[in-house]
């Protein structure tokens, strides 16, 4: 793998995550993630509309007018998330039901529209894909975080209904803590606020003290070789 692609994943995951980073889709991160559940089949769908969306910009870069291209982009976003709605509701109808309008609004998503233009317009099909998946698994990771720990410490359990909304082969996933009668702030609105505020908090510190280890490092190396 090149080192163009290691950065692009190290972006999407880490450096310019969507909601931990950019602070963007923040809707979605505080409305669907009462649950790891919902978190994880949130992000999944719009992991696949970032990675479509991001390789048929790019196919079709070269001849889409400067002119023209937001609009087109936005009609190629909103029929790629009509697919996705249309699927969920055929094959995952109980996610489907809990996710509701959400699905239509990652039409409106800042993060994919924002691919599109900042990225996949001026990058291969490779590198667009990449960029898509990567975006999206982090966008995944954070609001599957979120979902989790609002639900562990709200309701003492983890991925509860797995099976019923992700399908049989997630069953393996669903945990529950007995004898605890969880915390029903957390599940609520404030609760989501209160979770996003400490990780991007802890986020913060963690970059903070990696930096500085990095300074220490490279400042030991510089004294060695003088």
């Amino acid at each position: 793998m090149s080192d163009n692609l290691r950065r692009v994943i190290k972006d999407g995951l880490w450096d310019h995550n969507v909601v931990l980073s950019q602070m963007l889709a923040l809707c979605p991160a505080m409305a669907v993630t009462t649950s790891g559940s919902n978190g994880l089949g949130m992000g999944l769908a719009t992991t696949a509309v970032l990675v479509a969306a991001n390789v048929l910009v790019s196919m079709i870069r070269h001849t889409v007018s400067s002119q023209v291209r937001i609009p087109v982009f936005v009609v190629l976003i909103a029929t790629l998330v009509s697919v996705v709605d249309m699927a969920m509701n055929a094959w995952l109808h109980d996610l489907y039901k809990v996710l509701g309008l959400f699905i239509a609004l990652i039409v409106v998503n800042c993060a994919i529209l924002g691919r599109a233009e900042a990225f996949a317009v001026k990058s291969g099909v490779l590198a667009a894909a990449v960029d898509g998946l990567a975006m999206g698994l982090g966008f995944t990771g954070a609001l599957t975080l979120i979902g989790l720990i609002r639900e562990l410490l709200g309701a003492g359990t983890l991925f509860a209904q797995a099976s019923n909304l992700l399908g049989p082969a997630f069953a393996f996933l669903e945990v529950k803590i007995p004898n605890y009668g969880g915390a029903l702030l957390m599940i609520l609105p404030p609760g989501a606020f209160a979770v996003l505020g400490f990780l991007l908090a802890g986020k913060r510190l963690l970059e903070r003290s990696l930096q500085a280890r990095a300074g220490r490092v490279a400042g030991a190396a510089a004294g060695v070789t003088a």
